[in-house]
C-alpha cells in the first residue's frame, strides 16, 4: 500500500502470508479489481438471431458492461414476457407489455424509462420501426421521495454493532470519505495516498476518476486492516470459505483472493444490524447519504459535497437540503423573528 510502512506488520502476521505466496506476475493480471462483474451480453447464449444482434449493438455503443448488460436484460424480459422472438412483435404487442408493467408490476419510472430506451434501440435502431408512437407516449416522472438517512448517533452504533473489524473497516470508511459501495470494495493499494490525505477513486459511475479527502485516522486503520493480510493488490479481498476461527488460515485466504469482498456480504450484514438495532429502513448506501447530509450540517458548501460525491449535476446533491436538520432549524429561527414582528 502506498504511504505504508511494511515494518507495522507483526512477526504473526507476517507468518500468516508468508508460507504460501501464490503471486506471480502473470496470476497477478488475474486479479478482478472490480466489486460487481457484468459480463458482456456478446458472450451470453443468444435464444434468437436478432438478440445477439442487440448484443452486438450495444457492444459498439456503449463501453461499460453493466450498461450492456442492463439494456440487453430489458430486452429479455420482453422476450420473456411473450415467449418469442422481439423482432417479431407489432406496435401494440410493446404498447401493452408497458402496460403490464406500470399498471400491473408496478415498475419504478427509473426503470420503465431504462426499459423504453433498450426497446427504442432494438425496434427503431436496429429494425427501422421509425413511425411507431409508443415510445414517445411513454412518459414518466419521479417520486418526490427522499434516500434514507440515520442521524450521527444511529450510524455510531450501526458500525459498533458490526462485531468483525473485516467488515465494520469498509463500511466505516463508506461513510467517512461518502462512497458508494462498489467504489470502496474496488480500492486497491495504489489508490491509497495516506501521507497526502488523498484517495483515489477510479472509473466510478460514469467512467469518472475523481479524488476524495482521507482521514488520518482513516488511513491508519487501513493500515492495520492491509497488514493482517497482505494481498499484493486489494485494499478488501475476498475472505472465501473456510476456517474464520483461525487468523492464519483467514489471512491466508485474503491474500490469496483473486477477487474483491463481494457487495452482498456487506448489505447482508447491514440489513441484519439495522433490524437488531431496530433503526430506520436504511442500507449500505445509507451511509453515503448520511455523510453528505451531517457535511452540509456542519457547514459544508453544496459544491464541495457534489465534488466529494462525484455528482454530475447540482440537482442530485441539493437533495440534501431537504434531510439537514440544521436546514430546518434555521428556516424555524427566520420564521419565528417574522412571525414577532408582525401585528398581533
Amino acid at each position: 500500500m502506498k504511504n505504508i510502512n511494511h515494518s507495522t506488520n507483526t512477526n504473526q502476521t507476517n507468518n500468516h502470508t508468508s508460507k504460501a505466496n501464490p503471486w506471480t506476475p502473470e496470476s497477478l493480471a488475474t486479479i478482478r479489481t472490480t466489486a460487481r462483474e457484468y459480463a458482456n451480453p456478446v458472450d451470453y447464449k443468444h435464444p434468437y438471431p436478432s438478440m445477439a444482434r442487440f448484443a452486438d449493438h450495444l457492444a459498439l455503443r456503449y463501453d461499460a458492461n453493466r450498461t450492456r448488460h442492463s439494456y440487453y436484460r430489458q430486452l429479455r424480459l420482453i422476450h420473456q414476457h411473450f415467449g418469442g422472438d422481439p423482432a417479431t412483435l407489432t406496435e401494440a404487442q410493446l404498447r401493452e407489455y408497458f402496460l403490464f408493467v406500470k399498471l400491473k408490476k408496478h415498475w419504478t419510472p427509473k426503470s420503465i424509462r431504462q426499459a423504453r430506451a433498450a426497446a427504442s434501440l432494438f425496434f427503431v435502431n436496429l429494425y427501422g420501426h421509425a413511425d411507431w408512437t409508443v415510445f414517445s407516449q411513454i412518459q414518466t416522472k419521479d417520486h418526490d421521495s427522499l434516500p434514507a438517512v440515520l442521524t450521527r448517533q444511529q450510524v455510531h452504533d450501526l458500525l459498533a454493532h458490526i462485531r468483525l473489524r473485516r467488515y465494520r473497516t469498509p463500511l466505516k470508511l463508506i461513510y467517512c470519505c461518502g462512497l458508494r459501495l462498489s467504489e470502496c470494495l474496488g480500492l486497491t493499494i495504489h489508490d491509497i495516498k495516506g501521507q497526502e490525505n488523498k484517495l483515489l477513486i477510479r472509473q466510478s459511475k460514469g467512467h469518472q476518476d475523481r479524488v476524495v479527502p482521507l482521514p488520518t485516522s482513516m488511513w491508519q486503520e487501513l493500515r492495520r486492516y492491509w497488514a493482517f493480510h497482505r494481498h499484493p493488490l486489494l485494499i478488501f479481498p475476498n475472505v472465501g470459505r473456510g476456517d474464520n476461527n483461525s487468523p492464519q488460515a483467514l489471512a491466508q485466504r485474503m491474500h490469496a483472493a483473486t477477487s474483491p469482498m463481494p457487495c452482498s456480504s456487506l448489505q447482508r450484514l447491514v440489513i441484519v444490524a439495522r433490524k437488531q438495532l431496530n433503526l430506520p429502513a436504511a442500507s449500505v448506501h445509507s451511509l453515503r447519504h448520511s455523510f453528505a447530509t451531517h457535511l452540509l450540517e456542519a457547514g459544508a458548501h453544496l459544491h464541495t459535497i457534489q465534488k466529494l460525491l462525484g455528482h454530475k449535476q447540482i440537482t442530485s446533491t441539493m437533495v440534501y437540503l431537504h434531510l439537514t436538520h440544521q436546514t430546518t432549524k434555521d428556516a424555524l429561527q427566520l420564521m419565528d423573528q417574522l412571525a414577532s414582528q408582525v401585528p398581533g
